[in-house]
């Protein structure tokens, strides 16, 4: 279903760093903000920035309707994103939104707890899909997974909206080793599966879904220049042909696509 799309100037209410290479940044307007579906983005104009001629496609981490706030989960990766985590208080962003199609949901009568799957910075859209997952009577389980304890970002936030499980590659929290070799994976039993991450991991994640018979969704971090299928930057192979991420996705039913 395709949904309107706003060209809005949102003010920046606040800046959270929360690690040294990423920003939360919270943006508000006088205005009700649109309708948002988890795993739809964001493109955001850079300004101040001369190098920087794109905008920036960023997953909308979170939505707080009472608070009239969209959030966004920055990675500092270059140019632009650099300048957008250096946004104080009070300044504005000019925002694209919303883009692309976002995560399904189980159907109601289905009771059973789905699994959440982020790696990196693929955690980003698994916030506001377990809020809403929540919202409507499942408690998701969180997988994350990360580098170190330094690298896990937004646990707090994770647990207030459900059962948080963590892998870190050194072992300094959580398990050590990768999400794709947690021990959740022999001790639990999962209806639906998401996930979102570097692809080695997504690809992980669709074959544990595939044996067991479950759907799965993954949401792909292909590089989106334009957000509407225009640049032809983020195509991706699909078992009916070549699909643009940024409108056929970035959220797509794994055994669609041609990964094998």
């Amino acid at each position: 279903m395709k949904r309107k799309k706003y060209l809005l100037d949102l003010r920046v209410k606040e800046n959270v760093r929360l690690h040294p290479d990423y920003g939360l940044l919270k943006l508000t307007s006088d205005r009700a903000l649109p309708e948002m579906a988890p795993g739809q983005f964001a493109e955001v104009r850079v300004d101040g920035s001369p190098e920087t001629f794109l905008r920036r496609p960023i997953s909308i981490h979170y939505v707080d309707k009472a608070l009239n706030e969209l959030w966004l989960l920055v990675r500092r990766v270059g140019e632009g994103t650099r300048r957008m985590t250096e946004t104080g208080a009070g300044e504005t962003l000019n925002v694209l939104l919303p883009l692309g199609n976002g995560f399904s949901v189980p159907p109601p009568a289905l009771r059973s707890a789905p699994l959440l799957v982020g790696g990196g910075t693929g955690v980003a859209p698994l916030l506001y899909l377990g809020d809403r997952l929540k919202r409507i009577g499942f408690t998701p389980v969180f997988l994350l997974g990360a580098r170190t304890r330094e690298d896990l970002l937004q646990l707090d936030a994770f647990r207030q909206r459900g059962v948080v499980h963590v892998a870190t590659e050194d072992g300094s929290l959580g398990e050590k080793g990768l999400v794709t070799n947690h021990s959740l994976w022999q001790d639990g039993r999962f209806d639906s599966l998401y996930a979102c991450g570097p692809k080695p991991m997504m690809k992980a994640v669709a074959r544990q879904a595939r044996q067991a018979g479950v759907p799965c969704e993954v949401s792909l971090e292909n590089t989106m220049a334009c957000g509407f299928g225009a640049c032809l930057c983020c195509v991706e192979r699909t078992k009916t042909g070549h699909a643009c991420v940024c409108t056929e996705g970035p959220v797509f039913p794994a055994d669609r696509l041609e990964w094998e």
